[in-house]
Formats: C-alpha cells, sequence, structure tokens
C-alpha cells in the first residue's frame, strides 16, 4: 500500500504531538527538582557539580540537561557545562507567571492520575480526578495544603494577563458599585478599580481565601474602595449593587451548581444591574483556541466546562438572564455581558 505525502505529514505530526508529552514530562522533572534554583545568574554550572549537590550519577544527569537544551531550557557553555537560558529562568521559584507551580500542579501528581481516568467521564460523566483520587479537587486541595499553594499560584499565573486585559476592554464607566463574586485575593477587582478611579468594589469569597486580599488591593492603591466580605456564593452574595462580576466561576461547576450561583446573583442585584461573565468563550469552528484544551482539563477535574456564546445564552436563559453582547479582551478570555431577561 502506498502512502501519500499528506497522509506521511499527518503521521509525522502525530509522533511530534507523541514526543510532546515527553517534552512535558522532562519539563516536570526539572520543576521539581528546582533545577533552575541552582542557577545563578548567566553563571554556567557544570553537570558534575549539579549531581554531586543532587546527589545523582554525573553522565545521567549530563544527558538530562543536554536534552533541556533540546527544549530550550538551557544552553550548552563549554564541556560538561550549562547555563540557563531566559526560557529557563522563567522556571525559577517565585519567578514572575509562577511557571514552575504550574508545570508542578497542572501535570504533576495532582492531575496526572486523573488523566489515567479521562474515559470515566466519558462514561459517566462524573471527573476522573475523583475517580483517580476518591474526592473531589477543593477537598483535595483542602487535605493537601502544599498542593493547594501551587494551585492558587498556577490561576495566578496561567490567567495573569487576563485582569489588565479585561479593565481595558470593557467599559466600567457606567458602574457605581461592582462586586467581585468569588474573587479569592482581588487581583482582577485590583486591576479594574486602578484603572477606573470612580468605581467602587466589593470583593466576596470564602473567608479564608480573603485573608491574603489587603496587602495585594494596597498594592493595586485601591483599599479604601474595596468592602471585603466572606461568604459562599452558593448561600448567597452581597445585594444591590450595580454589577456582578464572575471571573473563572461559572466554568467550574455543572448546571445545577451554577443555577444556584446564578439565582443568587440574580436576586441581590438591581433590577438594572449587569452580570459580567469572565471566561474563555469558545469559537464555534474549527479554529484552534486555548479554550478547547481548558475544557478537557475543566471535565477532567472540577467536572466544570468552557462554552461558546450560544452555550452561555442556553446556560442563562433558564436562570433570568439575557446575553446582551460577547466583548472581546486582548487575552483568552471574553466578558460575557447579560441582564435580567
Amino acid at each position: 500500500m502506498t502512502t501519500s505525502a499528506n497522509e506521511a505529514a499527518a503521521a509525522s505530526r502525530l509522533m511530534e504531538m507523541t514526543i510532546d508529552h515527553w517534552r512535558g514530562e522532562l519539563l516536570l522533572q526539572a520543576a521539581e527538582m528546582s533545577l533552575a534554583d541552582k542557577f545563578d545568574g548567566d553563571e554556567p554550572r557544570t553537570a558534575r557539580d549539579l549531581a554531586a549537590e543532587y546527589g545523582m550519577r554525573h553522565r545521567e544527569l549530563y544527558r538530562f540537561l543536554r536534552a533541556l537544551t533540546g527544549i530550550g531550557l538551557l544552553a550548552f557553555a563549554g564541556k560538561d557545562s550549562f547555563r540557563l537560558t531566559d526560557l529557563g529562568k522563567a522556571l525559577r521559584t517565585g519567578a514572575p507567571g509562577a511557571a514552575r507551580s504550574a508545570v508542578i500542579a497542572l501535570i504533576g501528581d495532582m492531575v496526572k492520575p486523573a488523566w489515567k481516568a479521562f474515559d470515566h467521564g466519558l462514561f459517566t460523566g462524573n471527573t476522573g480526578f475523583e475517580k483517580a483520587h476518591g474526592k473531589s479537587l477543593f477537598e483535595y486541595l483542602r487535605d493537601n495544603p502544599g498542593m493547594a499553594t501551587f494551585f492558587s499560584e498556577t490561576m495566578v499565573g496561567f490567567h495573569g494577563r487576563e485582569p489588565p486585559a479585561v479593565a481595558e476592554a470593557y467599559d466600567f464607566s457606567g458602574i457605581g458599585s461592582l462586586v467581585d463574586v468569588g474573587g479569592a485575593s482581588g487581583n482582577m477587582l485590583g486591576h479594574v478599580l486602578s484603572r477606573h478611579p470612580n468605581l467602587k468594589g466589593v470583593l466576596y469569597d470564602l473567608p479564608h481565601v480573603v485573608a491574603d486580599a489587603p496587602g495585594l488591593l494596597a498594592s493595586h492603591g485601591v483599599a479604601d474602595r474595596v468592602s471585603i466580605e466572606g461568604g459562599s456564593f452558593f448561600e448567597s452574595v452581597p445585594k444591590g449593587h450595580d454589577a456582578y462580576l464572575l471571573s473563572h466561576i461559572i466554568h467550574d461547576w455543572d448546571d445545577g451548581e451554577n443555577a444556584t450561583i446564578l439565582g443568587n446573583v440574580r436576586e441581590a442585584m438591581k433590577p438594572d444591574g449587569k452580570l459580567l461573565i469572565v471566561e474563555m468563550v469558545l469559537p464555534e469552528g474549527d479554529e484552534p483556541h486555548m479554550g478547547k484544551m481548558l475544557d478537557m482539563m475543566m471535565m477532567l477535574v472540577p467536572g466544570g466546562e468552557e462554552r461558546t456564546a450560544a452555550e452561555y445564552a442556553e446556560l442563562l436563559e433558564p436562570n433570568g438572564f439575557r446575553v446582551t453582547r460577547v466583548v472581546p479582551t486582548n487575552s483568552a478570555v471574553s466578558v460575557v455581558e447579560a441582564v435580567r431577561a
């Protein structure tokens, strides 16, 4: 059987995608070893010295470091020596973007076993995560504080470009008071208020979640315009405000849980209030989109989902809302604006 050029190219692409998985495993190993932290600036290190520090075998570690030059984390710096590249520097602990935390949280021991049970969700509608760990994501994070820290840092890094993009793209000028529902430490609210000086905000999330908010809001220079309230959006939300912001909340939950959240928001908001949902709104067509991959992670881990604009309308209408527009931003997310139906 003769293989066409197109068939050969397709097979080659599939092999490249397979090897991408190997690259991810090498990246995870480097992150878990805190390898980037072993380098000081642009100073090179020898494989022999690093092997002695780690208690590893020299030849095997050298081969590992050589492989990392192939994915851009390290560069050769002479015989047995390597230096950290700019890409590798982003893997340092505490570097902007929290890439090390993201690698450990998203492809390490927390999520990796769930992928082994991916088809459990296809058959049952339940998460592979719960099948693998015997508990939900949020129960797991509660029981593993160290991983909870990685996860929190990951969320800030993963969505880092979004808050300033939302603050720039959406016109908040007609809003007097904004409630950030499930707003965690206030990163999104801080960016919005710092760009819109006449706006006042309420940060609402579980009491232990908002504990770090005062310092972050102060760093944005908006602490005097924010009221911090603790509570669960499954029970209630602060009443009587102009707009309610749900940033990466809706995608965490199933339709029944979202009905509870949306019902509480609808009951709390002013009659002419606005609901602002910040999520990765999926395109209707075949084009690649980060949200399509995130949708698989949502199905696998918390049990939520990403949606198209039409699917957001289908979710919101039975819960008493009407979508008025979808505002794109200079990031992967859009703002779905809705009002009471």
